[in-house]
């Protein structure tokens, strides 16, 4: 395989650097040599100079190493822990490439006789939900992608085609359908316990280098109203991470140490198109959702609250100067024979939490109720005349009727 590097890359030359750092230091010391001595009379003071020994006899050597030896073991076990772990969920991560063909736009009066060729390549993993094997991946891999264009390789160097692709364009996920395949599924974690800080690695294939590994921390939550060029991805809620993200990591997990996918590895924010430190993952619990719901369903049944919320009540203009900005969705009407009327909510209520997630403001609720399952009890914690409250709700789907 032949690796390109991008035009801007720079190589630099580290003799280059050693050989100015040695003329440097011979020029000193001739200079040095040259200087005359201090006349009589003038005080000198006296230089603590180490035998050389101190430094380099066998003795002194053997301890130094014995020291650095016991240090480094404790990085060591860590580094045995992260190993550990990459093997165990490589079977688990696969290569994606997908042929696409764009039809080119017309040219004045005339039409391009021959449809452009893409080649798209990204990254998944091995899931299972409701009985079957499949891939998660990011949409924008796959999409467009006839089926027998769609290959998969995984660890061992196999190749696989999907019998069928399932997509949602809202949230960027696509569920790649390889059932009856014999692979290891990855294991998920509740990514609403990821916190800041938190140690994790991504798996994928950056430039098409397959199973390449990065590692990093989580360096925010939260991140939404993101510009991903296609403006169909409307629910955003990302997990941000300085751990290396780069073109063809797309659709692969991010994990934490113990080996659970946490994310799914989405987009960057980068000047030269490479990774800076900027990376944003959907969590897993969100595209859990989607992929159950596309497997099962076939598409996405949004879930239905019964409010409606007033977005003036998080406006920064409304506060004090100084003052922090209001969190929470302020309920503005209470739909009736809704789920939230049923349970006794109120206008007035400020809706603090929902699902273990704290609200920052009325779109986020939107977009939290929007992603949230409906086979489970939902637990809200609200304000009510400065008091806090805390029920459990069960969401159902969002008809026609209720839109």
């Amino acid at each position: 395989m032949k690796i390109r590097l991008p035009a801007k890359t720079k190589i630099y030359r580290l003799s280059s650097w050693l050989a100015v750092g040695l003329f440097a230091a011979g020029s000193s010391t001739a200079n040095a040599q040259q200087a005359p001595f201090p006349p009589r009379g003038t005080e000198q003071i006296p230089i603590s100079v180490r035998k050389p020994t101190d430094f380099y006899s066998s003795q002194s050597r053997d301890e130094q190493y014995a020291q650095i030896s016991q240090e480094v073991e404790i990085l060591e076990r860590q580094q045995s822990l992260l190993r550990r772990v990459v093997r165990l969920v490589s079977p688990t991560v696969v290569h994606i490439e997908a042929v696409k063909e764009e039809q080119a736009p017309e040219s004045g009066t005339f039409k391009s006789a021959s449809p452009k060729r893409i080649e798209e390549a990204g990254s998944g993993f091995v899931a299972r939900i409701s009985q079957s094997t499949v891939i998660l991946t990011n949409r924008h891999v796959v999409h467009g992608a006839p089926l027998h264009s769609i290959r998969i390789e995984t660890s061992d160097g196999g190749i696989i085609n999907p019998r069928r692709v399932l997509e949602d364009p809202s949230t960027d996920i696509a569920v790649l359908d390889i059932d009856g395949v014999d692979l290891p599924s990855a294991r998920t974690a509740d990514s609403r316990e990821v916190a800041i800080g938190d140690y994790v690695f991504a798996v994928g294939s950056p430039f098409g280098l397959n199973h390449s590994v990065s590692y990093g921390i989580v360096s925010a939550k939260g991140r939404r109203n993101l510009e991903l060029g296609s403006k169909q991805i409307v629910f955003q809620d990302f997990i941000q991470t300085d751990a290396a993200i780069n073109p063809g990591n797309s659709g692969g997990p991010l994990m934490n140490l113990r080996g659970e996918v946490v994310g799914i590895n989405t987009a960057i924010a980068s000047n030269s198109g490479g990774s800076e430190g900027i990376g944003f993952a959907i969590p897993i619990n969100i595209a859990m959702n989607v992929a159950q719901q596309l497997v099962e369903r076939g598409g996405i049944q949004r879930s239905y609250l019964g409010v409606s919320v007033d977005p003036v009540f998080n406006n920064p203009t409304r506060s004090a100067p100084g003052a922090p900005r209001p969190k929470g969705a302020f309920v503005k009407v209470v739909r009736p024979n809704s789920p939230a009327e049923q349970v006794g909510m109120k206008y007035g209520d400020v809706i603090l939490e929902f699902d273990g997630n704290v609200v920052d403001n009325d779109e986020h609720l939107v977009q939290l109720v929007g992603l949230t399952a409906m086979d489970r009890p939902i637990e809200v914690v609200f304000l009510r005349e400065g008091q806090q409250y805390k029920l459990n709700v069960t969401l159902v789907p969002l008809s026609s009727a209720q839109k």
